[in-house]
């Protein structure tokens, strides 16, 4: 069963024992915006904790959570009854939640964010409730509060106003971009910061709207300094006539989101944090030499300050997928195409195979790519195309080659394990990266030749 017809069969059920359910929050105001939407919830008004129970056990497996209040867990669907919420403690946590299905439509919606949040749906009968207005708000693009009073409850309320407001391309009323500038963010955990972060730089087509309004009320004054420092850091503008480094970074966080619809979930993420992260060693390298603004080695001094951006994160590996080393090589190397582009002549297949061991090349060059085109004017971006050719036709675009040369062809050398094996098999490894090795038998016969030697010598490793 769907979970639509399963959301259908639960408001049957609960209408034909007296009841009435009610589809409530995003899925109404997505429904409304004629948006596909998934995760559908129910409230239910009219009946006691206990009699909405049963009935839910008639129709499958029923899990129940809360304790002064309950939400039950119906397939995908999660069930409420109707609630109100009292701030008493600090945090997210800090609630005093009490569930009562004698509680009006209009009091229960208190509890909300945002008007477009507040309206409820009887699918029985196509009625919509909408005590806030919320209708008329979609119908005019705002995104308001719903109750100035406890609004500033939570303070994550505030980054989900930068994310619907990018995702939804509607602007933020003035009370409510007021209420925002005042309130907190230091009670706020990394994972419900990083929460909204993702869905404003994965779910909006445009997250510089979502990143432009974290400056406007304050958020990238509490919570991201590194952002902080971009702003009013010069560009020369014969390369970036655009202006400072703040707005090239919304333009290429804007370029990248054009390029994740191919990509798994943690390749997303990383793409998107590399792009955002990619400049943050301007600020500290930006000088004027000889009359020009220059901003020498920023690539690499962009590492520490992008470290410190994901640690305040906490991103670490996403499904056994490390989004941190990848998105710090992006920001290491992300000059790297265009670099190589010009020197092409002199850059081997060797420096390819050994930069693909540091970061995905694919997403290299979706981010060179994106901080190519994000600027104003024209410039020419084919480094980017000859780049990825260049990895594609090594077969190293997305990982560097497997080594040829394993353990067991030394075992099968009559080598006895120890300490030499990593020796050699890295010797082994750096010449079949130069294109010297491309066999098991070469491999072996230059591994014998090592061996004869008694003396391993490794030579000089290089990044290029």
């Amino acid at each position: 069963m769907s979970e639509w017809d399963l959301a259908l069969t639960v408001t049957r059920a609960v209408a034909s024992a007296g009841g009435q359910a009610l589809i409530v929050g995003g899925w109404v105001r997505d429904r409304l915006l004629d948006t596909p939407s998934k995760d559908i919830d129910l409230e239910v008004y009219g009946l006691p904790a206990d009699r909405l129970h049963e009935i839910l056990e008639t129709l499958g497996p029923v899990n129940a959570v809360g304790s002064s209040f309950t939400v039950y867990k119906l397939g995908p669907l999660d069930i409420a009854l109707p609630r109100t919420e009292s701030k008493i403690g600090r945090g997210h946590r800090g609630f005093s939640v009490t569930g009562d299905p004698g509680l009006s439509i209009t009091i229960a919606s208190r509890r909300r964010d945002f008007t477009i949040n507040a309206i409820a749906w009887d699918p029985l009968t196509d009625t919509y409730y909408d005590p806030h207005n919320g209708q008329r708000d979609l119908d005019e693009r705002r995104l308001r509060m719903v109750d100035p009073s406890t609004f500033g409850d939570d303070s994550l309320r505030v980054l989900r106003a930068l994310q619907l407001s990018a995702r939804l391309k509607f602007d933020l009323d003035a009370k409510t971009t007021d209420v925002c500038r005042q309130i907190p963010l230091d009670d706020l955990p990394a994972e419900r910061i990083w929460g909204e972060f993702e869905k404003l730089l994965l779910q909006a087509e445009q997250p510089s709207l979502g990143l432009t309004l974290a400056r406007t009320i304050g958020v990238v004054d509490q919570l991201f300094p590194e952002l902080r420092t971009l702003i009013d850091c010069p560009q020369e503008p014969e390369w970036h006539p655009e202006g400072d480094v703040w707005t090239h970074n919304l333009l290429v966080v804007d370029q990248a989101r054009k390029q994740i619809h191919d990509l798994p979930h943690p390749k997303q993420v990383a793409l998107m944090l590399g792009a955002t992260c990619h400049d943050f060693g301007k600020p500290s390298t930006t000088a004027r030499i000889d009359g020009r603004i220059r901003s020498l080695n920023h690539e690499a001094m962009g590492v520490k300050p992008a470290t410190m951006f994901l640690d305040r994160l906490q991103i670490y590996k996403l499904n056994g997928y490390d989004v941190r080393a990848q998105v710090l090589g992006l920001v290491a190397h992300h000059l790297k195409p265009g670099m190589w582009h010009t020197a092409r002549d002199g850059v081997g297949d060797g420096a390819f195979r050994r930069l693909a061991r540091k970061v995905d090349l694919d997403l290299l060059t979706r981010v060179a790519t994106a901080d190519c085109h994000g600027r104003d004017g024209t410039f020419d971006c084919s480094a980017m195309a000859w780049f990825r050719s260049r990895a594609e036709a090594l077969g190293v675009q997305n990982a560097p080659p497997d080594p040829i040369l394993m353990g067991r062809h030394l075992v099968g050398l009559g080598l006895a394990p120890g300490p030499h094996f990593g020796k050699v098999l890295q010797e082994i490894y750096e010449r079949q990266l130069d294109g010297e090795i491309t066999s098991v038998d070469e491999a072996t016969t230059a591994a014998k030749l090592l061996l004869a030697t008694r003396s391993i010598r490794l030579g000089k490793q290089t990044d290029e």
